[in-house]
């Protein structure tokens, strides 16, 4: 995807959270950062976006997000439990309106008949109200999957923050 395609989504999502007057979270494995990379790349995103966490281990979605270690140990990283749980880590621990999480296999390894390279699961969490998951399977290199997983996170973003 064109980088002007994406720096216009991210714009969109800081406009849909400033009409609500909502603050972001994000929570990132295998995108190691780059959805909170396109919104901080658009100036002024400060008011929008309060923080993101890279929890790249299982160690880390535990310590920081406060992902239980039964979810992580019966569903693995890559899964919609830990999704959703990373998402509601990010509500738990700030004061965001509004937090998406992202994680997947990148590839090229790492990958398994269950869980290939590519498939990537998302979890968008607001105030109040129950984690929205859902799973994709992306294709290509490393860099494609971890673009596509990004430009998804921010869809999820604007979906969630005009309804």
């Amino acid at each position: 995807m064109p980088a002007d395609d994406l720096y216009r989504l991210a714009e969109t999502v800081l406009d849909a959270c400033r009409a609500r007057r909502w603050l972001v979270g994000i929570a990132e494995s295998c995108t190691g950062g780059l959805v909170a990379a396109a919104l901080t790349d658009i100036p002024g995103s400060s008011d929008v976006v309060d923080r993101g966490f890279v929890t790249y281990s299982d160690r880390a979605k535990a310590e920081l997000l406060g992902v239980p270690v039964p979810i992580l140990v019966a569903h693995g990283a890559v899964s919609g439990e830990t999704a959703a749980a990373m998402a509601q880590g990010v509500l738990a621990k700030s004061k965001v309106d509004l937090a998406v999480a992202v994680t997947g296999v990148a590839g090229p390894g790492g990958g398994s008949a269950e869980k290939p390279v590519g498939l990537v699961w998302f979890a968008v969490a607001s105030r109040g109200h129950e984690p929205r998951v859902e799973r994709q399977n992306f294709v290509g290199s490393r860099a494609a999957v971890r673009a596509a997983a990004t430009r998804r996170a921010l869809e999820l973003l604007v979906d969630a923050a005009a309804n």
